[in-house]
């Protein structure tokens, strides 16, 4: 594995090419903040009803290296984290994660969608996956159940989907769903 250091942050560039459909560099609607978005190519769900629906073939998009994007990312000092998005990110554990691993070094907020509900992924066997899920800070869990579409959702879909705190489901062993500061100023009022 090859290793190159950069300001101070050390990635590894040895890891498969990241497919990708594209990316937004400054969202305000995929995670807390301003975010840049990567959406993932290639999804096993195919979710009736997907909001992209043009991300479930895993050879469309294109392809890309970590560090291309990594330095995308750092072009926006305003930026207040990434998300992972699809496809399925998971499908890309490994290319993803020296993506991920520089968001964290950077102090940024490290948010992803998925498709698999949280104990699935906690069930897989892959140390890709298991790492990818360590990094993020939130994780968007379960597929898009059109019958359960509701647009007033904040981040996510269906009623199914959960937005899971992944630090404080960790440290209660249960899980926590993540409540934005937003939400925690209007309790407060």
């Amino acid at each position: 594995m090859r290793r190159e250091r950069r300001k101070g942050i050390v990635l590894n560039t040895a890891c498969p090419k990241l497919r990708i459909a594209g990316t937004v560099q400054d969202s305000i609607v995929d995670g807390p903040g301003i975010r840049f978005v990567i959406f993932t190519q290639g999804c096993p769900h195919h979710c009736p009803g997907c909001h992209n629906p043009q991300t479930h073939d895993f050879a469309g998009g294109y392809e890309v290296n970590s560090e291309e994007l990594i330095q995308k990312m750092e072009e926006n000092p305003l930026l207040s984290g990434v998300t992972f998005s699809g496809g399925e990110p998971f499908c890309q554990a490994e290319a993803l994660l020296p993506i991920a691993e520089a968001v964290k070094a950077a102090g940024k907020h490290l948010m992803v969608y998925t498709g698999y509900l949280y104990e699935q992924l906690l069930a897989m066997k892959d140390p890709f996956v298991q790492r990818l899920l360590e990094l993020a800070d939130v994780l968007v869990d379960g597929p898009f159940i059109l019958a359960e579409r509701n647009l007033t959702l904040q981040y996510r879909g269906s009623e199914n989907q959960r937005v899971i705190d992944l630090k404080k489901t960790k440290e209660a062993g249960e899980i926590v769903l993540y409540r934005s500061e937003y939400e925690e100023l209007e309790d407060n009022w």
